[in-house]
């Protein structure tokens, strides 16, 4: 009788559990960019903010998913994710998407 070969240990719980934190771990980063962004109060300081949250959400996102550890691929996923719904509550207000908003 042969035995099956040992399986690899299922991670689904790790990648979810990190892709919230990476959520809410963008939410916060956000927060604390738009508020300094804002209390400069000039149109270079939010698009530097923007292109700051855009290029660290996305590209940290990817560089993360590329490791392909299940702790990096949540925590990639999460920031992505929270970059995408941060962007559609609040009309890619210093998301990078609407720079008509920063006049």
């Amino acid at each position: 009788m042969t035995m099956p070969p040992p399986q690899p240990p299922r991670s689904t719980g790790v990648v979810v559990g990190l892709a919230f934190v990476g959520f809410f771990a963008y939410v916060i980063v956000n927060v604390f960019v738009g508020v300094v962004a804002l209390s400069v109060q000039t149109q270079a300081a939010l698009a530097v903010a923007a292109g700051f949250l855009a290029v660290g959400s996305i590209g940290g996102g990817v560089a993360l998913l590329r490791l392909r550890r299940p702790w990096a691929k949540g925590l990639g996923l999460g920031l992505m994710i929270g970059w995408a719904l941060v962007s559609i509550v609040s009309a890619g207000f210093c998301t990078g998407l609407n720079p008509d908003l920063y006049v």
